[in-house]
């Protein structure tokens, strides 16, 4: 989960399988509202989570724009499945 929130955060968009993607919304949603808070002990627990380099764009960018949201920061949008596989394919980002 960490490195698929790490990736997330830093490119706003990717590509996944659709379980991963499901199990990912609940973990980044939780983070971004921690985030929004934005006090010290806040982010401590967040950099405890996913590392310092993402803590800062997650605080200076991503979360201010959710300020007035209550929840759902992120979109899952589903696409064609793999050829190789048959496993089902997602798209998550921010909203």
């Amino acid at each position: 989960m960490k490195s698929l929130a790490v990736n997330l955060i830093k490119n706003d968009k990717i590509k996944t399988t659709e379980a991963k993607a499901k199990e990912l919304r609940p973990f980044i949603e939780k983070l971004v509202t921690k985030a929004k808070g934005g006090d010290l002990a806040k982010r401590k627990l967040v950099i405890s989570t996913i590392g310092v380099l993402s803590t800062k764009k997650l605080f200076d960018k991503i979360a201010p724009k959710y300020k007035d949201r209550n929840g759902g920061y992120t979109r899952i949008t589903k696409m064609p499945r793999r050829k190789t596989d048959g496993s089902k394919i997602s798209i998550i980002e921010f909203v």
